[in-house]
């Protein structure tokens, strides 16, 4: 078979090799597929791997190459979170109680991805049911991180991050509901975006908390991001949040942006050497002429607080389905006559201790008496944290900082210390509770370990976060 090297291979790369004729589809998904059996082992990001889908694809996207009707995601071969639906392949959303679900449908974006001729390798790991900060919530094994494996890859999309990060596809898709795309991709040093809410479809991925869920690419830079948000984005009949995405054509120039730094992404709490790259950073697009402007957004400080409510119960809700009898028999129901005590038994052994702390946490708050307290308190500090966001629009097209207050962290360092934990999401949050677009590249590395930089655009304008990430990758380091 021909040797063919994988090391950061982008999607315009790939696709310039395949319209070449340097390899076939089939070569590179059999390249790809001996790739992963060859690392994984080690790594662990992949649940399940989809040989045969994956080589049936692969066929049809070289008769779409001979035919002169490759499209930009032809024949490039990609992993799949999972938690968004591929029609019959496993879809255990990290969970022991989907173990053995298989998928009767594909979500919408696999749809789309599938139109275009990708190729899925595979189903990636990741904190069960998209809760976690690290993958080690995963019910089957943790996933390592690629650029040291006695790290986390971070969570949940881990499995995804870590899976572009070691050459094991070319992209990934990976669901963001408070950080979830953009913390993994920072911590394995790749790039990561988090789209407007509604701008691509959540059709058939599997919910956690359906106001703040949004699917997304994981890349080896901004540019294959944005060739993979090109190609999912769209309203969707099956999703009533979707929206048709604005065509804003801007005539963009680095010298006429204004980037806003919120005062309260630099205060204490942030590791210093994260800090000094973040201003090395800013450094950079002022030296080549952004305005840097200095703002607050002074609900940050409760955003993680507001965050931890409306998420927990939203997936309260969204997880009462998973009792045994719908999905996920784990115990013989034929046993008991008691409905109950089979509810109480199934939940007891099929969800993991981070999935249960929050549910329980999201009935709490959802239950007379504390509805008013909690969850309704909650929904009035979101309103004021989207007003923060809309004030600093007005006078900046971006706003820029960290993407953790910390660098990643050992394996088991803290999956005893939830709180601890949380606080990794501190800066991501409030993304998704203001239905943001949000995208994280790599901005150079402090003890040999990545550091992210994450952008922050008003609603649907994703063509300024492409931009201005693409300025950064291309020239930051010449």
């Amino acid at each position: 078979m021909k040797t063919i090297n994988l090391l950061n291979l982008t999607i315009e790369k790939t696709q310039q090799n395949l319209r070449n004729r340097e390899y076939t589809a089939q070569e590179l998904t059999l390249a790809y597929l001996d790739k992963i059996k060859e690392t994984d082992s080690e790594i662990q990001a992949y649940l399940n791997l989809t040989e045969e889908l994956a080589l049936k694809q692969a066929i049809r996207a070289d008769k779409m190459l001979s035919h002169g009707e490759a499209q930009p995601l032809t024949g490039i071969p990609c992993a799949i979170k999972d938690n968004i639906l591929v029609a019959g392949e496993k879809c255990t959303a990290g969970s022991k109680f989907l173990e053995n679900y298989i998928a009767p449908y594909d979500a919408t974006v696999i749809e789309k991805l599938k139109n275009q001729g990708a190729v899925i390798l595979g189903k990636t790991n990741l904190d069960e049911f998209a809760m976690g900060s690290s993958c080690e919530n995963s019910a089957f094994y943790p996933t390592k991180n690629p650029r040291d494996l006695t790290r986390v890859p971070g969570g949940s999309s881990g499995g995804s991050a870590a899976a572009v990060a070691a050459d094991m596809c070319v992209f990934a898709l990976g669901s963001d509901t408070g950080g979830s795309i953009r913390q993994p991709a920072g911590f394995c040093g790749i790039s990561g975006l988090k789209p407007t809410y509604g701008s691509v479809s959540r059709y058939g991925l599997i919910a956690f908390a359906s106001s703040l869920d949004q699917i997304g690419p994981l890349a080896k830079n901004s540019k294959d991001c944005q060739i993979v948000f090109e190609a999912i984005q769209g309203k969707d009949p099956y999703d009533s949040t979707s929206n048709d995405f604005p065509k804003n054509e801007k005539w963009l120039n680095i010298k006429n942006l204004k980037i806003g730094v919120p005062k309260e992404y630099l205060e204490k709490g942030l590791d210093p050497i994260i800090e000094k790259n973040i201003k090395s950073a800013l450094k950079f697009y002022k030296d080549n002429g952004a305005e840097i402007i200095n703002l607050s957004l002074p609900h940050t400080k409760v955003a993680l607080a507001c965050y931890y409510i409306i998420a927990p119960s939203e997936a309260s809700a969204n997880l009462a389905r998973f009792d045994g009898i719908r999905y996920g028999e784990l115990i013989d129901s034929k046993q008991s006559n008691d409905i109950l005590d089979v509810y109480l038994k199934n939940r007891s052994l099929g969800f993991g201790p981070e999935v249960k702390r929050r549910i329980m946490l999201g009935t709490y708050t959802l239950s007379a008496g504390y509805y008013d307290a909690y969850y309704k308190k909650a929904l009035k500090v979101r309103t004021l944290i989207k007003d923060d966001f809309a004030k600093a629009f007005e006078k900046v097209d971006l706003i820029v900082g960290p993407i953790t207050p910390i660098l990643p962290f050992k394996i088991g360092e803290k999956i005893n210390d939830p709180l601890s934990m949380y606080l990794a999401d501190i800066y991501t949050v409030s993304v998704n509770l203001a239905g943001l677009p949000a995208i994280s590249i790599p901005c150079g590395s402090a003890d040999e370990l990545p550091v992210g930089l994450q952008l922050i655009a008003p609603a649907f304008e994703e063509e300024t976060l492409f931009f201005a990430a693409d300025f950064f990758e291309k020239n930051y380091y010449l």
